[in-house]
Protein backbone atom coordinates (compact mmCIF):
# COMPACT_ATOMS: atom_id res chain seq x y z
CA UNK A 1 0.00 0.00 0.00
CA UNK A 2 1.78 3.42 -1.15
CA UNK A 3 0.32 6.42 1.56
CA UNK A 4 1.52 9.19 -1.07
CA UNK A 5 -0.66 7.50 -3.90
CA UNK A 6 -3.97 7.38 -1.70
CA UNK A 7 -2.82 11.24 -0.35
CA UNK A 8 -2.36 12.31 -3.78
CA UNK A 9 -6.33 11.27 -4.87
CA UNK A 10 -7.46 12.39 -1.51
CA UNK A 11 -6.14 16.20 -2.17
CA UNK A 12 -7.37 15.71 -5.72
CA UNK A 13 -11.03 14.82 -4.39
CA UNK A 14 -11.05 17.39 -1.96
CA UNK A 15 -10.00 20.24 -4.25
CA UNK A 16 -12.75 19.08 -6.93
CA UNK A 17 -15.27 19.82 -3.87
CA UNK A 18 -14.08 22.97 -2.75
CA UNK A 19 -14.11 24.05 -6.60
CA UNK A 20 -17.85 23.09 -7.30
CA UNK A 21 -17.17 20.41 -9.75
CA UNK A 22 -17.29 17.35 -8.10
CA UNK A 23 -19.74 14.93 -9.85
CA UNK A 24 -21.97 12.99 -7.82
CA UNK A 25 -24.35 10.43 -8.97
CA UNK A 26 -28.23 10.61 -9.32
CA UNK A 27 -30.47 7.83 -9.35
CA UNK A 28 -33.02 7.32 -11.16
CA UNK A 29 -36.16 5.19 -9.97
CA UNK A 30 -38.64 5.22 -13.09
CA UNK A 31 -38.31 4.00 -17.23
CA UNK A 32 -36.72 6.56 -19.10
CA UNK A 33 -39.16 8.38 -21.17
CA UNK A 34 -39.90 12.91 -21.52
CA UNK A 35 -40.06 12.49 -17.73
CA UNK A 36 -38.95 10.05 -15.06
CA UNK A 37 -38.56 9.77 -11.67
CA UNK A 38 -35.32 10.61 -9.60
CA UNK A 39 -34.62 9.70 -5.91
CA UNK A 40 -35.90 12.44 -4.13
CA UNK A 41 -37.37 13.99 -7.19
CA UNK A 42 -40.42 12.22 -8.17
CA UNK A 43 -41.39 13.67 -11.62
CA UNK A 44 -39.14 15.71 -13.75
CA UNK A 45 -38.27 16.53 -16.74
CA UNK A 46 -35.52 14.77 -18.50
CA UNK A 47 -33.26 17.37 -20.69
CA UNK A 48 -29.89 15.51 -20.20
CA UNK A 49 -30.97 11.89 -21.98
CA UNK A 50 -29.65 10.30 -25.09
CA UNK A 51 -33.22 8.92 -25.93
CA UNK A 52 -33.63 11.23 -28.70
CA UNK A 53 -36.56 9.66 -30.54
CA UNK A 54 -38.48 8.54 -27.12
CA UNK A 55 -37.41 4.75 -27.76
CA UNK A 56 -35.84 3.95 -25.05
CA UNK A 57 -39.70 2.68 -23.09
CA UNK A 58 -41.46 2.51 -26.22
CA UNK A 59 -43.73 -1.03 -25.61
CA UNK A 60 -42.88 -2.62 -29.31
CA UNK A 61 -39.18 -2.13 -27.90
CA UNK A 62 -39.78 -3.56 -24.90
CA UNK A 63 -41.47 -6.67 -26.56
CA UNK A 64 -38.83 -7.17 -28.27
CA UNK A 65 -36.40 -7.17 -25.56
CA UNK A 66 -38.56 -9.44 -23.04
CA UNK A 67 -39.21 -11.97 -26.16
CA UNK A 68 -35.33 -12.03 -27.19
CA UNK A 69 -34.13 -12.43 -23.38
CA UNK A 70 -36.33 -15.28 -23.07
CA UNK A 71 -35.13 -16.86 -26.54
CA UNK A 72 -31.55 -16.48 -26.11
CA UNK A 73 -31.20 -16.10 -22.03
CA UNK A 74 -29.28 -12.95 -20.52
CA UNK A 75 -25.62 -12.96 -22.36
CA UNK A 76 -23.55 -14.88 -24.81
CA UNK A 77 -20.93 -15.88 -22.11
CA UNK A 78 -18.31 -15.88 -25.31
CA UNK A 79 -16.27 -13.99 -27.80
CA UNK A 80 -17.54 -13.75 -31.27
CA UNK A 81 -15.10 -16.09 -32.77
CA UNK A 82 -15.91 -19.23 -29.77
CA UNK A 83 -19.47 -19.69 -29.34
CA UNK A 84 -20.60 -16.07 -28.81
CA UNK A 85 -22.01 -15.34 -32.49
CA UNK A 86 -26.07 -16.18 -32.53
CA UNK A 87 -28.66 -15.17 -35.49
CA UNK A 88 -29.72 -11.99 -34.26
CA UNK A 89 -26.50 -10.74 -34.26
CA UNK A 90 -26.30 -11.39 -38.26
CA UNK A 91 -29.63 -10.22 -38.58
CA UNK A 92 -28.95 -6.84 -36.23
CA UNK A 93 -25.84 -6.44 -38.41
CA UNK A 94 -27.55 -6.65 -42.58
CA UNK A 95 -30.15 -4.66 -41.02
CA UNK A 96 -27.72 -1.85 -40.26
CA UNK A 97 -25.60 -2.26 -43.20
CA UNK A 98 -28.93 -1.85 -45.10
CA UNK A 99 -30.21 0.97 -43.25
CA UNK A 100 -26.88 3.00 -43.42
CA UNK A 101 -26.44 1.89 -47.28
CA UNK A 102 -22.73 0.32 -46.67
CA UNK A 103 -21.64 -3.42 -47.44
CA UNK A 104 -21.47 -4.74 -44.19
CA UNK A 105 -21.19 -3.98 -40.68
CA UNK A 106 -19.87 -5.62 -36.95
CA UNK A 107 -21.35 -4.83 -33.72
CA UNK A 108 -19.45 -4.10 -30.28
CA UNK A 109 -20.44 -3.84 -26.85
CA UNK A 110 -19.71 -0.24 -27.24
CA UNK A 111 -19.48 2.06 -29.89
CA UNK A 112 -16.13 3.35 -27.28
CA UNK A 113 -15.32 -0.19 -28.22
CA UNK A 114 -15.61 -0.01 -31.70
CA UNK A 115 -13.72 3.20 -32.76
CA UNK A 116 -10.54 1.80 -30.16
CA UNK A 117 -10.98 -1.79 -32.00
CA UNK A 118 -11.25 0.25 -35.83
CA UNK A 119 -8.49 2.73 -35.83
CA UNK A 120 -5.34 0.89 -34.71
CA UNK A 121 -6.56 -2.16 -37.29
CA UNK A 122 -6.62 0.34 -40.10
CA UNK A 123 -3.06 1.38 -40.12
CA UNK A 124 0.10 0.57 -40.12
CA UNK A 125 3.67 1.95 -40.32
CA UNK A 126 3.86 4.85 -42.66
CA UNK A 127 0.00 5.92 -42.55
CA UNK A 128 -1.66 8.69 -41.00
CA UNK A 129 -4.92 9.76 -38.89
CA UNK A 130 -6.36 12.68 -38.88
CA UNK A 131 -8.84 13.74 -35.87
CA UNK A 132 -10.69 17.16 -35.15
CA UNK A 133 -9.33 18.44 -32.23
CA UNK A 134 -12.68 18.15 -30.44
CA UNK A 135 -13.76 14.64 -31.16
CA UNK A 136 -15.01 11.81 -28.92
CA UNK A 137 -12.76 10.58 -26.28
CA UNK A 138 -12.83 7.13 -27.65
CA UNK A 139 -11.32 8.82 -30.97
CA UNK A 140 -9.29 10.14 -29.06
CA UNK A 141 -8.14 6.71 -27.33
CA UNK A 142 -8.05 4.87 -30.84
CA UNK A 143 -5.37 7.45 -32.25
CA UNK A 144 -3.52 6.51 -29.41
CA UNK A 145 -3.82 2.83 -29.69
CA UNK A 146 -2.07 3.16 -33.33
CA UNK A 147 1.09 1.05 -33.70
CA UNK A 148 4.49 3.12 -33.98
CA UNK A 149 5.40 4.93 -36.85
CA UNK A 150 1.97 5.87 -37.79
CA UNK A 151 1.65 9.89 -37.48
CA UNK A 152 -0.99 11.62 -36.05
CA UNK A 153 -2.58 14.74 -36.59
CA UNK A 154 -4.78 17.05 -34.73
CA UNK A 155 -6.86 19.89 -36.98
CA UNK A 156 -8.53 22.46 -35.84
CA UNK A 157 -12.28 22.36 -34.98
CA UNK A 158 -14.40 22.04 -38.15
CA UNK A 159 -11.77 23.58 -40.26
CA UNK A 160 -11.20 23.04 -43.46
CA UNK A 161 -8.45 25.05 -44.42
CA UNK A 162 -6.50 23.47 -40.96
CA UNK A 163 -7.27 19.96 -42.26
CA UNK A 164 -5.73 20.12 -45.69
CA UNK A 165 -2.35 21.25 -43.97
CA UNK A 166 -2.55 18.61 -42.15
CA UNK A 167 -3.49 16.40 -45.29
CA UNK A 168 -0.60 18.67 -46.91
CA UNK A 169 1.82 17.59 -43.35
CA UNK A 170 0.92 13.66 -43.59
CA UNK A 171 0.92 12.86 -47.33
CA UNK A 172 3.42 10.15 -48.22
CA UNK A 173 3.91 8.19 -51.63
CA UNK A 174 2.72 4.53 -49.69
CA UNK A 175 1.07 5.71 -47.04
CA UNK A 176 -2.98 6.09 -46.22
CA UNK A 177 -4.48 8.86 -44.66
CA UNK A 178 -7.51 8.43 -42.29
CA UNK A 179 -9.53 11.59 -41.33
CA UNK A 180 -11.89 10.93 -38.60
CA UNK A 181 -14.38 13.38 -37.16
CA UNK A 182 -17.37 12.92 -35.16
CA UNK A 183 -20.93 13.76 -37.35
CA UNK A 184 -22.51 15.60 -34.15
CA UNK A 185 -19.76 16.88 -31.71
CA UNK A 186 -21.52 15.86 -28.31
CA UNK A 187 -20.61 19.38 -26.25
CA UNK A 188 -20.91 21.73 -29.12
CA UNK A 189 -24.05 20.42 -31.27
CA UNK A 190 -23.39 21.24 -34.38
CA UNK A 191 -22.47 19.27 -37.60
CA UNK A 192 -19.37 17.96 -39.15
CA UNK A 193 -18.84 19.79 -42.43
CA UNK A 194 -18.70 16.64 -44.48
CA UNK A 195 -19.29 17.80 -47.97
CA UNK A 196 -15.89 19.56 -47.65
CA UNK A 197 -14.08 16.84 -45.69
CA UNK A 198 -15.13 13.92 -48.54
CA UNK A 199 -13.71 16.56 -51.07
CA UNK A 200 -10.74 16.78 -49.30
CA UNK A 201 -10.46 12.92 -49.13
CA UNK A 202 -11.02 12.64 -52.72
CA UNK A 203 -8.01 15.58 -53.68
CA UNK A 204 -5.79 13.39 -50.99
CA UNK A 205 -6.76 9.76 -51.61
CA UNK A 206 -8.15 9.89 -48.38
CA UNK A 207 -10.22 7.79 -46.40
CA UNK A 208 -13.13 9.37 -44.16
CA UNK A 209 -14.43 7.54 -40.94
CA UNK A 210 -17.33 9.31 -39.14
CA UNK A 211 -18.52 8.09 -35.74
CA UNK A 212 -22.73 9.08 -36.07
CA UNK A 213 -23.50 8.28 -32.18
CA UNK A 214 -25.44 11.74 -32.12
CA UNK A 215 -26.50 11.43 -35.70
CA UNK A 216 -28.07 7.53 -36.27
CA UNK A 217 -31.30 8.64 -35.77
CA UNK A 218 -31.35 12.14 -35.58
CA UNK A 219 -30.18 13.62 -38.63
CA UNK A 220 -31.48 13.55 -42.06
CA UNK A 221 -35.43 12.90 -43.45
CA UNK A 222 -34.94 9.30 -42.25
CA UNK A 223 -32.57 9.35 -39.33
CA UNK A 224 -29.59 7.66 -41.34
CA UNK A 225 -28.05 10.47 -39.86
CA UNK A 226 -25.18 13.13 -41.04
CA UNK A 227 -24.46 11.42 -44.68
CA UNK A 228 -28.14 11.85 -45.16
CA UNK A 229 -28.32 15.67 -43.99
CA UNK A 230 -25.96 16.25 -46.50
CA UNK A 231 -27.81 14.00 -49.18
CA UNK A 232 -24.64 12.26 -49.14
CA UNK A 233 -25.09 8.55 -48.40
CA UNK A 234 -23.05 5.90 -49.68
CA UNK A 235 -19.67 8.76 -49.95
CA UNK A 236 -18.79 7.59 -46.32
CA UNK A 237 -16.01 5.15 -46.28
CA UNK A 238 -16.41 4.01 -42.81
CA UNK A 239 -19.60 4.99 -39.88
CA UNK A 240 -19.26 4.12 -36.58
CA UNK A 241 -22.31 4.49 -33.77
CA UNK A 242 -24.60 3.62 -31.09
CA UNK A 243 -27.65 1.46 -30.42
CA UNK A 244 -26.93 3.60 -26.68
CA UNK A 245 -28.99 6.65 -27.98
CA UNK A 246 -31.82 7.30 -30.12
CA UNK A 247 -31.82 3.67 -31.42
CA UNK A 248 -33.67 2.36 -28.38
CA UNK A 249 -31.08 2.89 -25.89
CA UNK A 250 -30.03 -0.22 -24.33
CA UNK A 251 -26.45 -0.60 -25.64
CA UNK A 252 -24.50 -1.96 -28.05
CA UNK A 253 -22.24 -0.42 -31.02
CA UNK A 254 -21.66 -0.62 -34.36
CA UNK A 255 -18.93 -0.25 -37.79
CA UNK A 256 -20.49 -0.43 -41.15
CA UNK A 257 -18.28 -0.21 -43.94
CA UNK A 258 -17.10 -2.05 -47.29
CA UNK A 259 -16.99 -5.99 -46.62
CA UNK A 260 -13.06 -5.53 -46.04
CA UNK A 261 -13.22 -3.36 -43.58
CA UNK A 262 -15.61 -5.56 -41.54
CA UNK A 263 -13.68 -8.64 -42.11
CA UNK A 264 -10.40 -6.85 -41.21
CA UNK A 265 -12.40 -5.46 -37.96
CA UNK A 266 -13.50 -9.51 -37.60
CA UNK A 267 -9.95 -11.14 -37.35
CA UNK A 268 -7.98 -8.34 -36.15
CA UNK A 269 -9.40 -5.78 -33.22
CA UNK A 270 -8.83 -6.85 -30.32
CA UNK A 271 -12.07 -5.74 -28.53
CA UNK A 272 -13.77 -7.87 -30.76
CA UNK A 273 -11.40 -10.89 -30.56
CA UNK A 274 -11.12 -10.54 -26.39
CA UNK A 275 -14.12 -9.65 -25.36
CA UNK A 276 -17.52 -10.79 -24.60
CA UNK A 277 -20.35 -10.83 -27.73
CA UNK A 278 -23.15 -7.81 -27.60
CA UNK A 279 -25.76 -9.61 -25.72
CA UNK A 280 -28.44 -10.91 -27.83
CA UNK A 281 -31.20 -9.53 -25.89
CA UNK A 282 -29.19 -5.79 -26.69
CA UNK A 283 -29.05 -6.68 -30.42
CA UNK A 284 -32.75 -7.98 -30.17
CA UNK A 285 -33.94 -4.23 -28.93
CA UNK A 286 -31.57 -2.66 -31.30
CA UNK A 287 -32.84 -4.58 -33.88
CA UNK A 288 -36.59 -3.42 -32.92
CA UNK A 289 -35.76 0.16 -33.33
CA UNK A 290 -34.05 0.67 -36.94
CA UNK A 291 -36.91 -1.60 -37.86
CA UNK A 292 -39.04 1.17 -35.89
CA UNK A 293 -37.77 3.85 -37.37
CA UNK A 294 -37.53 2.73 -40.76
CA UNK A 295 -41.28 2.00 -40.45
CA UNK A 296 -42.00 5.56 -38.32
CA UNK A 297 -39.72 8.25 -40.42
CA UNK A 298 -42.11 10.78 -38.76
CA UNK A 299 -40.79 10.79 -35.11
CA UNK A 300 -37.50 12.07 -36.55
CA UNK A 301 -39.87 14.95 -38.25
CA UNK A 302 -41.65 15.37 -34.97
CA UNK A 303 -38.11 15.43 -33.27
CA UNK A 304 -36.55 18.12 -35.59
CA UNK A 305 -39.82 19.96 -35.00
CA UNK A 306 -39.30 20.07 -30.95
CA UNK A 307 -35.83 21.11 -31.72
CA UNK A 308 -36.39 24.16 -33.57
CA UNK A 309 -39.04 24.83 -31.19
CA UNK A 310 -36.88 24.54 -28.43
CA UNK A 311 -33.87 26.86 -30.26
CA UNK A 312 -36.44 29.43 -31.20
CA UNK A 313 -37.65 29.82 -27.66
CA UNK A 314 -34.49 29.89 -25.71
CA UNK A 315 -33.16 32.56 -28.52
CA UNK A 316 -36.44 34.35 -27.84
CA UNK A 317 -35.53 34.53 -23.99
CA UNK A 318 -32.10 35.67 -25.13
CA UNK A 319 -30.04 32.74 -24.09
CA UNK A 320 -26.38 32.19 -25.48
CA UNK A 321 -27.21 29.39 -27.29
CA UNK A 322 -24.46 27.43 -29.56
CA UNK A 323 -25.95 27.25 -33.22
CA UNK A 324 -26.60 23.76 -35.14
CA UNK A 325 -29.45 21.71 -36.40
CA UNK A 326 -29.08 19.04 -34.09
CA UNK A 327 -30.71 17.57 -30.84
CA UNK A 328 -27.98 18.68 -28.24
CA UNK A 329 -28.29 22.46 -27.36
CA UNK A 330 -25.45 24.12 -25.49
CA UNK A 331 -26.55 27.10 -23.25
CA UNK A 332 -23.65 28.67 -22.19
CA UNK A 333 -22.57 29.82 -18.46
CA UNK A 334 -18.76 30.01 -19.29
CA UNK A 335 -18.49 29.11 -15.63
CA UNK A 336 -18.05 25.86 -14.46
CA UNK A 337 -19.03 25.91 -11.28
CA UNK A 338 -22.14 28.40 -11.90
CA UNK A 339 -23.21 25.55 -14.27
CA UNK A 340 -23.40 22.92 -11.51
CA UNK A 341 -25.42 24.78 -9.46
CA UNK A 342 -27.43 25.79 -11.64
CA UNK A 343 -28.57 22.02 -12.79
CA UNK A 344 -28.55 21.35 -9.25
CA UNK A 345 -31.64 23.96 -8.32
CA UNK A 346 -33.14 23.24 -11.70
CA UNK A 347 -33.88 19.68 -10.50
CA UNK A 348 -34.99 21.28 -7.26
CA UNK A 349 -37.73 22.95 -9.73
CA UNK A 350 -38.59 19.59 -11.74
CA UNK A 351 -35.92 19.97 -14.46
CA UNK A 352 -33.52 17.17 -14.86
CA UNK A 353 -30.55 18.87 -16.84
CA UNK A 354 -26.39 18.86 -16.41
CA UNK A 355 -23.83 21.21 -16.67
CA UNK A 356 -20.51 20.70 -17.92
CA UNK A 357 -17.29 22.29 -17.47
CA UNK A 358 -13.20 21.79 -17.57
CA UNK A 359 -12.10 19.11 -18.35
CA UNK A 360 -14.45 18.39 -20.31
CA UNK A 361 -15.16 21.22 -22.18
CA UNK A 362 -12.26 23.82 -22.54
CA UNK A 363 -11.99 26.44 -18.82
CA UNK A 364 -14.19 29.06 -19.36
CA UNK A 365 -16.76 27.37 -21.59
CA UNK A 366 -19.14 26.06 -19.30
CA UNK A 367 -22.19 25.07 -20.46
CA UNK A 368 -26.19 23.48 -19.97
CA UNK A 369 -26.31 20.82 -22.12
CA UNK A 370 -30.26 20.74 -23.40
CA UNK A 371 -30.99 17.10 -25.38
CA UNK A 372 -33.98 17.41 -26.87
CA UNK A 373 -36.09 13.85 -27.21
CA UNK A 374 -39.26 13.34 -28.87
CA UNK A 375 -40.60 12.28 -25.80
CA UNK A 376 -40.59 15.62 -24.78
CA UNK A 377 -44.22 17.61 -24.77
CA UNK A 378 -44.46 21.42 -25.87
CA UNK A 379 -45.56 22.31 -22.28
CA UNK A 380 -42.38 20.08 -21.09
CA UNK A 381 -40.20 22.54 -23.21
CA UNK A 382 -42.12 25.54 -22.27
CA UNK A 383 -41.87 24.72 -18.70
CA UNK A 384 -38.30 23.76 -18.59
CA UNK A 385 -37.21 26.98 -20.16
CA UNK A 386 -39.42 29.52 -17.46
CA UNK A 387 -37.24 27.37 -14.88
CA UNK A 388 -34.17 27.81 -16.66
CA UNK A 389 -35.22 32.20 -16.45
CA UNK A 390 -36.07 31.95 -13.04
CA UNK A 391 -32.85 29.92 -11.98
CA UNK A 392 -30.53 31.84 -14.00
CA UNK A 393 -32.29 35.00 -12.37
CA UNK A 394 -31.72 33.58 -8.69
CA UNK A 395 -27.84 33.42 -9.53
CA UNK A 396 -27.18 37.07 -10.78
Amino acid sequence: MSSRFYERIHSLLESLKKEGTYKEYRYLISSLDGRGAVEDYDDVVMLCSNNYLGLANHPEIVKKGIETLEKYGAGAASVRFICGTYDIHRTLENKVAQFLGTEAALTYTSCWNANTALIPVLLSPGDAVISDELNHASIIDGCRLVAKGVQRHVYRHADLNSLEDKLKEAASEDGVCLIVTDGVFSMEGDIAPLPGIIELAKKYDALVMVDDSHGTGVLGDTGRGTAEYYDMLGQVDIITGTFGKALGGAGGGFVAGRKEIIDLCIQRSRPHLFSNSLPPVLAGIALAAVEYLEAHPERVHSLHQKVRYFREQLKKNGFAVLEGDSAIIPVMIYDTAKAIRIADRMLEEGVYIVGFGYPVVPEGQARLRIQVSDALTYEDIDYSIDVLTKVLREQK
